[in-house]
């Protein structure tokens, strides 16, 4: 990395951990991974000059966050903004966009008004600031303005929804099954029998 002349000084640890965040943070410097963020930073060894250039070029060493969205990956998100189009969930540090296709199985009504979709059978809906799991079925990494990558996510599968509705989900089977499992045992011991069936 390059320090300016107007850097160097006294408290170079502090100036390098500043140049290295700058120059590293919400970059992907490692295709396809995102830095996060840039910790630790350390010098490696003495830096360089070059003629003609006043800055001074040092290796450093560093701790890096880094975030890898893989295609067919199952992320958590919140919804972030809601559009005629669908919804753009954040999942870490960017965006996906939930087109209104993939929000659930049946036919989904945007509500401009209220700034949310809505089932138009179950009456679910959709809105900023709601949490949800998602699948990435869509991944172009933007290296030159990551902001502009385009993820593309469903929830019309198993599992995936906003958590609320998940939830609702696994109550519901576990419900069922406790249901079929009292139907199979029978009556409990010691209880009365049921009325015999006959013609009088």
């Amino acid at each position: 990395m390059r320090i300016p002349p107007s850097r160097l000084g006294p408290k170079m640890n502090t100036v390098i951990t500043e140049l290295a965040q700058e120059q590293f943070e919400g970059k992907f410097v490692d295709s396809p991974s995102l830095t996060v963020s840039v910790t630790d930073v350390n010098p490696v060894g003495e830096g360089r000059i070059i003629h003609g250039d006043g800055g001074v070029y040092q290796d450093v060493e560093y701790t890096a966050l880094l975030f890898r969205p893989e295609l067919h990956e199952v992320v958590e998100g919140q919804v972030v903004e809601i559009c005629k189009f669908g919804a753009f969930v954040r999942i870490g540090p960017l965006d996906g966009l939930l087109h209104v296709s993939q929000v659930m199985d049946e036919r989904v009504n945007v509500d401009d008004k209220n700034q949310r979709l809505v089932g138009i059978e179950s009456k679910r809906d959709l809105k900023v600031g709601h949490k949800v799991r998602v699948r990435i079925v869509s991944l172009s990494l933007s290296e030159i303005s990551p902001r502009d990558s385009r993820i593309g996510l469903t929830m019309r599968q198993p599992g995936l929804g906003r958590l609320e509705w998940i939830l609702e989900a696994r109550k519901k089977a576990k419900g069922d099954k406790g249901a079929r499992k009292s139907e199979k045992s029978g009556p409990a011991p010691g209880a009365p029998a049921p009325p015999a069936k006959g013609k009088a």
